[in-house]
């Protein structure tokens, strides 16, 4: 199982981007997939996941980031809107076998496959 992101540039605040993870060797739908980033000397953290068919959100993204899925071209995307400076980081999709409860959708060691990151970097 490969996931491969993309997407990734530098936007100036109140612009978007959408990224893309494409995961090979798996389907995207039918288990949880993931957006994590991680800024310069901060810890990875959740961002958005798709699970059991439901989609959830850190809070400081809620109604500016958006997380679908093809299911087609086996694809999970992060449309990031109204960028904001502290939005940047690179961002990692990732992939679990399992069909994640809300409250367990930012455990890290549940995942069991990882992308190699996208960087964001959004200037004020």
């Amino acid at each position: 199982v490969q996931l491969q992101a993309s997407g990734g540039g530098s936007m100036q605040a109140g612009g978007s981007l959408r990224l893309s993870c494409v995961a090979s060797g798996r389907t995207v739908s039918g288990s949880t997939m993931g957006w994590f980033r991680q800024a310069p000397g901060k810890e990875r953290e959740f961002v958005a996941a798709r699970s059991g068919g439901d989609v959830y959100y850190v809070d400081s993204v809620k109604g500016r980031f958006s997380i679908t899925g093809d299911n087609l071209e086996n694809t999970v995307y992060l449309q990031t809107n109204s960028l904001k400076p502290e939005d940047a980081a690179v961002y990692y999709c990732a992939a679990s076998n399992r069909v994640l409860g809300s409250n367990m959708l930012s455990e890290q060691r549940l995942y069991e496959y990882w992308g190699q990151g996208t960087l964001v970097t959004v200037s004020s």
